[in-house]
């Protein structure tokens, strides 16, 4: 189960944050930037697919399938990262909407895709070849979810006062989360003893380093990540994930017999 346990956590941090995503479709500040976030949505859905695709290869019960695994598993067991279940906005600052902020989903999507570049690079030899080439295809696609992240933290942190203010402050809230990544899971430990997952720790060091070269070229200051460390990847999750699941789950209960 340790294997398969691992596969869920990689899955669901991408149908998560797709999800979460996608909810910029038909908002996004530009017409480009609402393509941008609907392929990078599409990008993680696509991961999430293979991912939930070989769980049901593995488990070979007949009746796992990713219809299954995503739309019929409820809040407990799901093994996503809090960060990526969270909300798009603050409404803390001037000009923060009470739904989207884009500094919060820039934030987000760099703290995270600065992790998955090095996840995925090292699943590439896993000892699971199909997670391995499932890594290689994510990579490029991680690659550039990065790139775009990156290039609108630093317009933002190094453009007008305001948008400085709005980026840091949407760091500050998020850097915190971003412990999560880094403090093993029991599930990651045996994983990674097994030759399969990705050990995270011995990833921090360059993470770090990708952070505070985009941080520099912003004018931003990295914030402090201490303090609660979220616990989403064992199945204890803010009371965001609920909501978000209500939302996207919906219509597979409604129509049972539907897929994707």
């Amino acid at each position: 189960m340790t294997h398969i346990d691992y596969l869920l956590h990689l899955g669901d941090n991408a149908l998560i944050l797709g999800q979460r995503n996608a909810q910029w479709c038909g908002h996004g500040p530009a017409l480009e930037e609402d393509l941008a976030l609907a392929n990078n949505s599409l990008d993680l859905l696509g991961q999430a697919r293979l991912l939930y695709q070989h769980v049901a290869a593995l488990k070979k019960d007949g009746k796992t399938s990713e219809d299954l695994l995503a739309y019929w598993r409820d809040v407990p067991d799901f093994r996503n990262y809090t960060l990526l279940e969270l909300p798009h906005s603050l409404a803390l600052h001037p000009g923060a909407s009470a739904e989207r902020d884009y500094a919060v989903t820039i934030g987000r999507n760099f703290l995270y895709s600065a992790l998955m570049v090095l996840v995925w690079q090292a699943l590439t030899a896993s000892r699971d070849a199909q997670l391995a080439a499932i890594a290689a295809k994510s990579l490029k696609e991680a690659s550039y979810h990065l790139q775009h992240a990156r290039d609108w933290l630093v317009r933002l942190g190094d453009g007008t006062e305001l948008s400085h203010a709005r980026m840091q402050a949407a760091l500050a809230h998020l850097m915190p989360y971003t412990q999560e990544f880094f403090s093993p899971s029991a599930v990651e430990r045996a994983a990674v003893k097994g030759g399969v997952a990705a050990d995270t720790a011995q990833l921090q060091a360059d993470w770090i380093r990708i952070v505070d070269d985009a941080l520099h070229a912003a004018t931003l200051e990295r914030p402090s990540g201490a303090g609660f460390v979220s616990t989403g990847k064992t199945g204890v999750h803010s009371e965001h994930l609920g909501y978000l699941l209500a939302e996207m789950q919906s219509l597979a209960r409604a129509q049972p017999q539907a897929v994707w």
